[in-house]
């Protein structure tokens, strides 16, 4: 006797296991979404801009970092934040996503004291963990594209910052970016239900300081 299985439950189970799977990045999408302002005009003030890394490309930043740096360097010009935080991964010489992105705002008008850099921000979860442990942010503006958003904002908040979030409304916008961000919100929510710590910590630099000390 041969088995096989009916096409009915078949797609009905792959239905389910879909559904299972976009449940958490669905869920903190709906959990911010009116946490999230489509331009800098529009958002309240905050103490902190967080830019969250992304990739560079020869030395500067990528499209995708260059809008987050636009938009953070809009909120400062505008005095919606007193502070950028520059968080990104910047594990080898060769790999560092945060100075060029300091150069940038810095060719913005940002002034130099007001760039606060985090080298270690390896991953969203580390930044918005690293932001309240090391650099005492209370409150902040997180900076990042739509399809990131949620799962940032709904970390930070989780961990105790008070933040909202303004799209960087220039960038990566594909397909593949929501779709990458499935397994990556399952991972967050892991994170924050561990409490993982980050492996590098370090000597608490208050947000308040002058920020070239963390160059």
């Amino acid at each position: 006797m041969s088995w096989r299985l009916s096409p009915k439950p078949v797609a009905i189970g792959v239905v389910v296991l879909l559904l299972g799977l976009v449940s958490v990045p669905l869920l903190m999408r709906l959990s911010v979404v009116g946490l999230i302002h489509t331009t800098p005009q529009n958002a309240s003030q905050r103490d902190v801009a967080i830019v969250l890394g992304a990739s560079v490309v020869k030395g500067e930043p990528s499209p995708v970092l260059a809008s987050r740096a636009d938009t953070a360097a809009e909120l400062y010009l505008n005095q919606k934040v007193k502070k950028i935080l520059v968080t990104g991964d910047s594990g080898s010489s060769s790999h560092d996503e945060v100075t060029p992105v300091r150069k940038y705002l810095e060719n913005a008008g940002v002034k130099p004291e007001d760039i606060v850099l985090d080298y270690v921000g390896f991953d969203t979860y580390s930044s918005m963990y690293r932001a309240r442990a090391v650099f005492g942010v209370g409150s902040a503006t997180i900076v990042t594209q739509d399809f990131h958003m949620p799962r940032a904002l709904f970390i930070a908040r989780f961990l105790g910052l008070d933040a909202i979030g303004v799209d960087a409304r220039e960038g990566d916008d594909a397909l593949y970016a929501y779709l990458r961000e499935i397994p990556a919100s399952w991972k967050a929510l892991f994170d924050l239900t561990m409490r993982r710590q980050p492996k590098y910590l370090g000597p608490v630099m208050p947000i308040s300081g002058d920020g070239q000390a963390t160059w």
